[in-house]
């Protein structure tokens, strides 16, 4: 059963966010991640939702924003995760669908995500979904903090 993080979930979700950080080679900070989290149980209408299932094998963050090319609200799924041992069994595909659930729930009209160029097997599983692929070339600038 997937379901949505509260304060309770904090402790069974902290070890999947580190593992999807050291998935990706980066190292924020465990009050760093708690604080992402927190600002989204805070402020779910505004900010976004994530998503855990029952078992704590594995997790999916939904923020919300827009498509000025669209002129609609989307949910852009930063994060889904499924630990190694749940991997295939279907876990991720229902964490997407709750993502997609919550997505129409709070009047967006589509869901997106990015995924790293090498990770095959998660883009293997997006296109067995029906998932379209987007010809964009993602950018990135750091702000100065200040």
């Amino acid at each position: 059963m997937i379901e949505l993080v509260e304060g309770r979930h904090l402790p069974e979700l902290l070890p999947l966010m580190r593992a999807y950080c050291d998935f990706y080679e980066v190292a924020p900070s465990d009050e760093d991640l708690l604080a992402l989290s927190r600002a989204l149980i805070a402020d779910p209408e505004r900010e976004g939702v994530q998503l855990i299932d029952s078992e704590g094998r594995g997790f999916a963050t939904v923020f919300w924003s827009w498509s000025t090319t669209r002129a609609f609200r989307i949910g852009v799924m930063n994060d889904l995760f499924v630990a190694p041992p749940a991997r295939g069994s279907g876990l991720a595909e229902a964490l997407i669908e709750a993502c997609r659930a919550r997505c129409a729930e709070h009047g967006a009209r589509s869901l997106e995500w990015q995924t790293a160029l090498d990770n095959h097997r998660a883009q293997a599983m997006y296109d067995r979904i029906g998932a379209q692929r987007s010809q964009w070339l993602d950018y990135g600038l750091e702000v100065p903090a200040g």
